[in-house]
């Protein structure tokens, strides 16, 4: 009796629909057309038999079924590219198709030194990069969206393999009146924490911040209302407290053209360990341990 398997195309459909959860934008990701998209996971439910997406006008909604298919259809499609990933790891290094994640307080600062050696060394490569913050940057390494995730340690990323690059210091920033004229550092004692402005959650240099000044009085007090290191700077420009900023955000030159200064903070941890990390048993642990190495030579 003949078998009839599910086509890698239609597996692709129905993720790209989770994912988007409209026919239209799913369609868009596709590069199809959406009454295609929709045949084709038609085709798939008639394949095997259930329901996998209930329809309205408003509304798309997976069976309990079709999410447990879906995730599956996911894992299904990154061992596929882990077919093509075994091909060109054969080849030359550094070359193909790569998605890196980066999140924001690293993205705009480190990336405009590194890409122009990328290009340059590695033509043949082709980066695509995603920035985002590093919950949604390991949930997509781990369901296959992205390669790999340059991020901020400590951080848990799931079941990952990660070199170490560099460590990237804390520092204070504020108006120099407010931080001491005289001080050389910050204590992370002396920092006034009705005055302290961090990044929202879901941005973990503020819990990399709060672990190093080991205040949990910080946690509460503590004002979480910026959503990049570069609002968080001009709210402190004017006149509204004083925040943390990495090393590398100050010699890309954040504090340029601000009446702001910068000292650094006197912990007992006062850094965060950039990181490239990638999934366990890739087939392009070699690319990424070049790349780490290409990044971590570029800082």
């Amino acid at each position: 009796m003949a078998t009839y398997l599910p086509t890698l195309k239609q597996l692709q459909y129905l993720v790209a629909l989770k994912d988007h959860g409209h026919f239209g934008r799913a369609a868009e990701a596709c590069f199809v057309t959406q009454s295609t998209l929709s045949a084709g996971i038609r085709e798939l439910e008639t394949l095997i038999g259930v329901v996998l997406v209930e329809r309205t006008r408003r509304v798309v909604r997976f069976t309990p079924l079709g999410d447990r298919i879906s995730d599956k259809a996911r894992r299904v499609l990154r061992e596929a590219e882990e077919l093509g990933d075994l091909a060109r790891a054969a080849g030359r290094p550094l070359s193909g198709d790569m998605r890196m994640s980066v999140i924001p307080t690293i993205a705009p600062f480190m990336l405009p030194r590194i890409l122009p050696r990328l290009r340059a060394e590695y033509p043949e490569l082709k980066l695509f990069l995603r920035e985002e913050p590093s919950g949604p940057a390991c949930e997509g390494l781990q369901n296959g969206r992205t390669d790999c995730v340059l991020l901020a340690l400590p951080y848990a990323c799931g079941d990952v393999a990660s070199e170490f690059l560099f460590e990237d210091r804390l520092f204070v920033a504020g108006p120099e009146a407010e931080l001491g004229v005289a001080s050389l550092t910050i204590r992370a004692a002396d920092i006034d924490e009705t005055r302290l402005l961090l990044l929202e959650d879901g941005h973990c240099l503020k819990d990399h911040a709060l672990a190093a000044c080991n205040r949990p009085e910080l946690r509460t007090e503590a004002t979480m209302m910026g959503t990049s290191l570069h609002t968080i700077v001009q709210m402190v420009d004017n006149g509204l407290g004083v925040t943390m900023l990495p090393e590398m955000a100050l010699k890309a030159g954040i504090l340029d053209h601000t009446g702001l200064t910068a000292r650094p903070l006197d912990a007992d941890s006062p850094t965060r360990q950039i990181a490239l990390v990638w999934r366990r048993a890739s087939p392009r642990e070699k690319d990424f341990h070049l790349l780490a190495r290409v990044l971590a030579d570029a800082r």
